[in-house]
């Protein structure tokens, strides 16, 4: 029997045999050590804190089993690289501090920018965005407005479905919506904002390749069993065109707010030059 497999059965016969992980402490002091690697020892404190409250034995001892294999493997890299490496390779204090720097550097640029951040962006801002940055919204795959039905073929409302959501009229596709509960599986009005072709097709359990080469006169139908899929498409943007505003709103907004963020940390490190100048903190010395 390997060396991991017996910490783990070490761990689950001590926790598959309490009520709960946490009631350990009333039996075993928390001193106890549960596994040992080398000179490395895991105490059942450490396991407790790692294994939720109310969990149940048998899932206590499968997490159990869990960190201890995950504790002994982390040993055992360490020791080999104590082992192998050079006095030089293992000194990482450098490395250490720059990380340190850089973190205490990206911690603070967002306090900075979380408490300056204007997060509003209008529709006449994302409107300009977008006509000055159209070349970069070309659509790699089709989208689209459209309502989608599945319907029983037998169904005698499916001429009257298909008649109201082709409609432009709100009390005609109230009337679908209303009609198509009692009568299709589903209904699905997509005609509201703009979808990727691929999600359409997802509701016929196609490619959308497939499904755009059955529409005839903005209506998609493709048969299963004794059931019609239906789509009647409102309107559709293809590959390589550029994409309708309403289809890249979110990925406008996030342009803008990075284009905002970067511009107060430019500001912000421009700033802080400037200042340390004036106060001369910042002097620099020139040889001429």
């Amino acid at each position: 029997m390997t060396r991991g497999r017996i910490f783990a059965l070490l761990a689950g016969i001590i926790l598959a045999t309490l009520p709960s992980c946490k009631a350990v402490s009333s039996f075993i002091h928390d001193g106890e050590v549960v596994a040992k690697y080398g000179k490395h020892k895991l105490f059942l404190s450490e396991l407790q804190d790692f294994i939720p409250d109310g969990t149940s034995p048998g899932d206590s001892a499968a997490l159990a089993d869990q960190y201890i294999i995950s504790w002994a493997k982390d040993k055992a890299f360490q020791d080999m690289a104590e082992e192998s490496l050079s006095k030089e390779e293992k000194d990482v204090k450098a490395e250490l501090e720059a990380y340190r720097k850089s973190l205490l550097r990206y911690r603070f640029e967002q306090h900075f920018i979380d408490e300056r951040l204007d997060t509003v962006v209008t529709d006449a801002q994302a409107e300009a965005y977008y006509e000055s940055h159209k070349d970069n919204f070309k659509l790699d795959r089709p989208v689209l407005r459209a309502r989608f039905m599945s319907i029983p073929k037998s169904s005698p409302n499916l001429r009257t479905l298909k008649a109201l959501m082709s409609s432009d009229d709100s009390l005609s596709l109230a009337a679908a919506d209303s009609i198509a509960f009692a009568s299709a599986h589903r209904y699905r009005d997509y005609s509201r904002g703009w979808i990727d072709a691929a999600t359409l097709a997802a509701e016929f359990g196609t490619d959308y390749v497939t499904m755009l080469s059955s529409m005839r006169g903005g209506f998609i139908e493709i048969p299963s069993g004794d059931d019609l899929s239906v789509a009647y498409v409102v309107e559709m943007a293809k590959a390589g065109q550029t994409a309708p505003l309403g289809s890249c709103m979110g990925r406008i907004r996030d342009n803008i707010l990075s284009s905002r963020k970067h511009e107060l940390l430019s500001t912000l490190e421009q700033d802080l030059i400037e200042d340390a100048k004036a106060n001369e903190i910042f002097v620099t010395y020139r040889n001429d």
